[in-house]
């Protein structure tokens, strides 16, 4: 888990833009709640691994009062996640998140019909307030913006707003695929 905790740091001073260094690496994971919020979720994983009662559901709770944040005990998380705003973020089910994905706050990932679960690949934004939702797949390095509602599948290096989500060509202009 030490291992793992230490790829957190690294990986999250990537996301959050630090320059290269140990050093850089270590003020970033002391001076981001989201480096707590990936260490209470590890121990909960751990918890669950090792079948210690009750602990990963203490633990949620304190992610919870502490942050509010909302991590299901099914979800992936990949290394370095970015929780830029915790408040008010849901991953529920069994949605997958990459690694260095950037969440800006108030956002959803999971589903309402229970028909499957998003998977957020590697580097991904998702901008304040967006919802993606259902069994759809954001690419490696798309953009989500602010309130986009995601309910379809978006190529990597997309940009997708909008509700529902449409993906926008990078010059602005409106491709002519709606998503």
């Amino acid at each position: 888990m030490l291992r793992t905790l230490r790829e957190d740091a690294q990986h999250l001073a990537i996301a959050a833009g630090a320059p290269p260094g140990a050093r850089h690496v270590a003020a970033t994971a002391l001076t981001q709640d989201s480096y707590l919020i990936l260490v209470l979720w590890r121990m909960r994983c751990g918890a669950r691994r090792w079948r210690l009662p009750g602990v990963n559901h203490l633990l949620r709770r304190l992610q919870t009062v502490l942050f509010g944040i909302e991590l299901g005990n099914d979800i992936t998380l990949g290394r370095g996640v970015f929780f830029v705003h915790p408040i008010g973020i849901v991953v529920g089910g069994r949605a997958r998140v990459g690694d260095r994905v950037r969440f800006m706050g108030s956002n959803t990932v999971g589903t309402a019909k229970d028909n499957g679960y998003p998977v957020v690949e590697d580097d991904a934004v998702l901008g304040a307030g967006a919802r993606v939702l259902g069994p759809i797949k954001v690419g490696a390095r798309a953009v989500i913006g602010a309130n986009a509602v995601v309910l379809t599948d978006i190529p990597a290096d997309a940009v997708a707003v909008g509700m529902p989500a449409r993906v926008i060509a990078a010059g602005g202009t409106e491709s002519s695929t709606a998503v």
